[in-house]
């Protein structure tokens, strides 16, 4: 029986860094009373707080919940309140390597847009994300900017050669996220596994970018059940039938 449905967050329960919607968050609460969630991404807690934590129904029982941002680099579970259980930050030195050679990278591939809205290299300690477009880009503007994933694909060959330290992956709709090697979201669910004692047997990972090379793919290797998913209408589908079959398991 499978006891932990593990998440992707953009692009899988919500659109491009938007909020989940009251049919979402319905759903949420309900797969909370039938199984333990955990939510991983790039996004780091903040973006949690504002898509996800702030929507959620009352009585939501947050103490089945388990939140990895930036890919899982950092674990957050709810004990009377939120609380940090690890994160896996950068060194200075490291910081100021993976930004220099990303700079590099974005000028050599020609992928530089004419319109940017924010900043395009965030450092959220853990990871360090490039976003095509800035981190306030609208929906809209992001959707159309590297729909085939060309674009990113560029830059992340030039990274996986100044750069073999460390894990390079696409991700998001405009996104490079760049973290530590071998911390990834495959590295996430292992934690999940270590802390919570549950066997990969019992989980199922649920993600919109489990293609080679997407940032969801490394949670195949670990063995864990993977769906694949369009959008969050898709997963809101999934999520129903999840609930009718942990259930009747019940």
């Amino acid at each position: 029986m499978k006891k932990l449905i593990i998440f992707d967050l953009d692009g899988t329960l919500a659109r491009s860094k938007s909020a989940i919607d009251a049919e979402m968050a319905e759903l949420f609460y309900h797969v909370l009373h039938v199984a333990k969630i955990a939510i991983i991404s790039g996004g780091d807690w903040p973006q949690f707080e504002k898509q996800v934590l702030q929507h959620l129904p009352k009585k939501t029982p947050l103490d089945k919940l388990v939140i990895l941002p930036t890919c899982g680099t950092k674990y957050y579970n709810h004990t009377s309140g939120w609380k940090k259980r690890y994160s896996e930050d950068f060194s200075e030195d490291e910081k100021t390597k993976i930004i220099t050679n990303l700079h590099k990278a974005i000028d050599a591939s020609g992928c530089s847009p004419d319109k940017i809205w924010g900043e395009l290299i965030e450092d959220r300690g853990s990871q360090i994300t490039y976003s095509g477009l800035g981190q306030q880009a609208p929906l809209e503007a992001k959707k159309n900017w590297d729909a085939d994933f060309k674009k990113r694909k560029k830059i992340k060959e030039r990274l996986q050669v100044t750069l073999p330290e460390f894990s390079v992956h696409v991700g998001g709709a405009t996104s490079i996220d760049i973290t530590k090697t071998g911390i990834d979201k495959a590295y996430g669910i292992q934690k999940l596994r270590e802390v919570l004692s549950l066997p990969i047997s019992e989980m199922i990972f649920i993600g919109d970018a489990l293609f080679e090379g997407g940032n969801d793919n490394p949670a195949r290797s670990t063995g864990v059940d993977c769906i694949q998913v369009r959008d969050p209408e898709e997963t809101k589908r999934l999520m129903e039938a999840l609930i009718a079959c942990l259930k009747k398991t019940e």
